[in-house]
């Protein structure tokens, strides 16, 4: 594709990234065949291709609008595009650039502007949110439908950790939100790893990964929470810790982001390309090891879907499927399994109704192979599934966790 950007785009700091990726374009529209926002609404500017020419106009110096910034928050971040683009855009790059440039330069009515800050400033903050929970726990019957269905109607407790015991350790990002709205799931992944001879550390001053704010017009915000992670686990990494471990996949989508977003850093730039290096999903942890030595007893089908950010973001679509393969569990069959759940972080409370639209076209998938429970590797996406009230929706590691014990 073409370009010829302002002087005003030239002057950005990632100008020759934006023109590089609007070059590798080819405007051939496969994008637009796997777009779940494109398949609902048929519309050119909510597919790739459109966005990225609305992109392209913008940093070429044409006018922009809201209507320019609305197709583009339509976008779920899913990059199934990715998957399916013959050329290698890297939309998502692209797409970043260009959010960040359109919220610099159209201002958001007052009630989005709230919504979001108030976002940012609960969901990365454990304490926070978690008081915020039991309190919506309490007033679910008063609270709108909208609201009422993004609270779990129940938690599971977190077991009890085994000590760190093992000669081989490996780190553990707890996570902001799933601290409360799944508790069990990093201690599932401790004691699994426990039977296999590792043991895992969690660091209290590494808190939220920075995609929350990184994502809702707060790019600087959620690079710093990316340093303030970097320092907390730097000593750790120091002494030797073989990997640091996500559960949550959009969490590990983006640590493994930090080395390219901070490659400018003098200051962090070795060590965030460091981080991203050892960073890990929890499927990959398992798929190395030798799982023969677990003794476990699967009874339930399951059917897994498998996140955005974990199978077009890391690559790494199938992992948890062969892993839970291996264990022996019964996998069922799952159609459009490359299509988004409509969770996509923060996405449900900004676009409610195209989230509920894909998150109910997903369990119709999910759940057309009658499993007895849905398994998913995100805490976005589990609960944003499980809002639905339909089959019970889980992490894949604590149904691992269960049938070992």
């Amino acid at each position: 594709m073409q370009t010829n950007l302002s002087n005003q785009a030239l002057t950005l700091p990632r100008a020759k990234e934006a023109e590089d990726i609007l070059r590798t374009c080819v405007h051939c529209g496969f994008c637009n065949a796997t777009c779940p926002t494109y398949q609902l609404l048929g519309n050119e500017l909510d597919g790739p291709r459109g966005r990225i020419y609305l992109i392209k106009q913008m940093l070429e110096g044409e006018p922009i609008s809201d209507k320019t910034q609305l197709h583009l928050d339509r976008c779920l971040s899913c990059r199934n595009c990715e998957t399916t683009c013959p050329s290698g855009v890297k939309y998502h790059a692209l797409l970043d650039i260009g959010r960040d440039v359109l919220d610099g330069r159209v201002e958001r009515p007052i009630a989005q502007r709230v919504m979001r800050a108030g976002l940012r400033h609960v969901i990365p903050r454990p304490r926070a949110f978690g008081a915020l929970l039991k309190a919506g726990r309490l007033m679910r019957g008063a609270l709108p439908a909208a609201i009422g269905d993004k609270i779990p109607r129940a938690v599971e407790s977190a077991g009890v950790r085994p000590p760190l015991r093992h000669a081989r350790r490996m780190l553990i990002l707890e996570g902001c939100a799933q601290q409360s709205l799944s508790p069990n799931t990093n201690a599932a992944t401790a004691r699994v790893l426990d039977r296999l001879g590792i043991s895992i550390e969690a660091v209290s001053e590494a808190g939220c990964c920075g995609a929350v704010d990184y994502h809702l017009d707060a790019q600087a915000a959620g690079l710093d929470r990316a340093r303030r992670n970097i320092d907390a686990w730097w000593p750790k990494i120091e002494a030797g810790a073989d990997a640091i471990i996500q559960t949550a996949s959009g969490c590990g989508a983006f640590i493994k982001e930090y080395g390219h977003l901070l490659r400018d850093d003098a200051a962090y730039a070795d060590k965030a390309r460091r981080v991203s290096e050892l960073a890990r999903d929890i499927s990959e942890v398992l798929a190395a090891l030798p799982l023969e030595r677990l003794s476990v007893k699967p009874e339930k089908r399951v059917a897994f879907h498998c996140p955005c950010t974990l199978q077009h973001a890391q690559k790494l679509g199938g992992s948890v499927e062969g892993v839970l393969a291996r264990l022996g569990f019964a996998l069922t069959s799952v159609p459009d399994a490359h299509l988004c759940c409509g969770s996509a972080g923060t996405y449900a409370f900004t676009q409610p109704e195209l989230s509920r639209q894909l998150r109910d076209n997903k369990l119709d998938a999910l759940e057309s192979g009658k499993p007895d429970v849905i398994a998913t590797a995100n805490i976005g996406c589990q609960t944003h599934l499980g809002g639905a009230g339909r089959t019970t929706v889980r992490h894949w590691i604590e149904i691992v966790d269960e049938a070992i014990s």
